[in-house]
């Protein structure tokens, strides 16, 4: 069990979720302690650059898309680190709003 483990059973249930994760590898995009809103999403609809709620190798994460190979998205931070590559089933919403 990670941190966002009870956001993402209501995304997969369909819910629209709010949380303030804490941190700096979002700086610029996120601020540690800001509120996100993240939404179910549609994989099909993801682009570079969108922020979603994912898991990389067990590790929960409101990271970057950082590229999209076929099937496969690239996840990382806001200042350069790479995560890994992930598949469709790994993306369990988008943030769709932050502020505050």
């Amino acid at each position: 069990m990670g941190w966002a483990t009870g956001y993402i059973e209501k995304l997969k249930a369909g819910e629209t979720v709010s949380f303030r994760p804490r941190g700096n590898s979002m700086s610029g995009k996120i601020e540690s302690g800001q509120l996100c809103t993240v939404t179910p999403v549609d994989p099909a609809t993801l682009q570079v650059g969108d922020i979603v709620l994912c898991k990389v190798n067990g590790q929960e994460y409101l990271h970057l898309i950082r590229a999209i190979q076929g099937p496969r998205f690239q996840i990382g931070n806001n200042r350069g680190r790479i995560n890994g590559w992930v598949t469709a089933g790994a993306i369990f919403g988008k943030c769709i709003r932050v502020g505050e």
